[in-house]
């Protein structure tokens, strides 16, 4: 038996090297991934991650459902400042270790979901 995935346009994470991930023909460590394109990324620490650092995701037209908030190699909960602050623009934050981050992208984009992705390097 055979088992074929949908797939969505855009860039897709394939895997991970080093402390980055492996998306299309390039690897970052640190990535803003939306469905339309991947950028590397160097976030501040957690604890300091402010709309000003994701301005490149919230500015897609239309907004993400919601923000994929990978968190390096453990879950780290998000300031409260900024869940709340982009919880007021109608956009949730699901946040987990970046790992796991990467893997829901492609589930979720596979299903064609319009969302955005912030994924802290592998450390």
């Amino acid at each position: 038996m055979e088992v074929k995935r949908a797939s969505a346009e855009g860039p897709l994470i394939s895997g991970f090297s080093g402390r980055g991930f492996r998306v299309d023909e390039g690897v970052y460590e640190g990535l803003l991934i939306s469905p339309e394109r991947a950028d590397g990324w160097s976030p501040p620490p957690i604890a300091e991650l402010s709309e000003v650092d994701l301005a490149p995701l919230l500015a897609l037209d239309p907004k993400p459902e919601f923000l994929l908030l990978g968190t390096g190699a453990t879950l780290v909960r998000p300031p409260r400042a900024l869940t709340a602050a982009l919880g007021a623009k109608g956009i949730g934050v699901e946040a987990m270790d970046s790992r796991a981050a990467a893997r829901a992208w492609g589930v979720l984009r596979a299903e064609l979901r319009w969302i955005a992705g912030a994924l802290y390097p592998l450390d």
